[in-house]
């Protein structure tokens, strides 16, 4: 792909970095099925851009947004005159506005807060404390939504429009084991799964534990579908060992890469990331 598409939503851990190595990997997608247990930020299914395709995920607001694309509640106009106007009182306000529009979100649930708080809270992280409710503290940018930053925005929520308008997209807020459960036996489908990564990722809407990667891997194995899996090996302090314990009859497609944990040299780490894949790669992608 020459460009990637970063979707409205910001989501701790996407795989914009693991796009190029899954995209080498992964079957033909014209005749079937694209089904994503964990959406989370949908980038890579967004940018494969499957004809048909089912994303789902555990937290009911970010299936909330989409749908409200879908259903056209919410357009790109809409999110340019609502980020304009909320962007306008943060500048004038700053954090008492930012915790306004918080405890709103966390009565009302309206798709377009979700996105301001997103966008303007800590390092766009998406956490919610035990009772449900979002709980990410400002992010201290009162100039946040400046021209260029919702125009960057509402062009992300144009391409998901347009999508739509092009392609069989369905958003559903379920579990994944209910969401592997509705595969028709006599379709053809492609699964992809991006679980939380055991061990580094834990909120209220993803607590992920070894049981739930076995029952992952079980119902997998069980549909009789292909599937592949993106997950991490290894790091400098320790080793996934789900990998070799749970996943090892898959084949495994690996790559390194650097993050950044503040500005010093010594925090640059690297980690291996990963997929596992039930099949072997169609012959065309060899080499690329």
């Amino acid at each position: 792909m020459d460009k990637i598409f970063i979707p409205p939503i910001k989501i701790q851990g996407i795989k914009t970095k693991l796009l190029p190595l899954i995209e080498r990997n992964v079957l033909p997608l014209d005749e079937l099925l694209w089904v994503e247990p964990f959406m989370g930020s949908g980038v890579v299914g967004f940018n494969l851009r499957p004809q048909r395709a089912l994303f789902a995920d555990n937290n009911p607001h970010l299936i909330a947004f989409y749908n409200a694309i879908r259903f056209e509640k919410i357009s790109s106009y809409i999110v340019k005159n609502f980020l304009t106007e909320q962007g306008k009182i943060l500048s004038e306000r700053g954090d008492d506005y930012y915790y306004e529009v918080r405890e709103r979100f966390n009565k009302f649930h309206e798709p377009l807060d979700f996105l301001f708080l997103n966008r303007s809270c800590f390092n766009g992280l998406i956490r919610f404390n035990r009772e449900g409710k979002f709980n990410v503290p400002y992010g201290h940018k009162s100039q946040r939504f400046s021209k260029a930053y919702v125009t960057k925005i509402v062009n992300q929520v144009r391409y998901v429009e347009e999508s739509l308008l092009c392609f069989d997209w369905k958003f559903l807020c379920q579990d994944f084991r209910e969401t592997l459960a509705q595969i028709d036996d006599s379709k053809q489908v492609f699964i992809y799964c991006d679980p939380p990564y055991i061990g580094r990722h834990v909120d209220y809407y993803n607590s992920w534990s070894v049981e739930d990667e076995r029952t992952l891997c079980d119902t997998l194995k069980n549909s009789g579908k292909y599937f592949m899996i993106s997950t991490w090996l290894q790091n400098k302090f320790r080793i996934n060992s789900c990998v070799e314990d749970i996943w090892k009859f898959c084949r495994t497609e690996m790559q390194e890469h650097f993050y950044h944990v503040g500005a010093k040299e010594i925090n640059r780490n690297s980690i291996v990331e990963a997929v596992l894949m039930n099949y072997e790669p169609p012959e065309e992608n060899n080499g690329l």
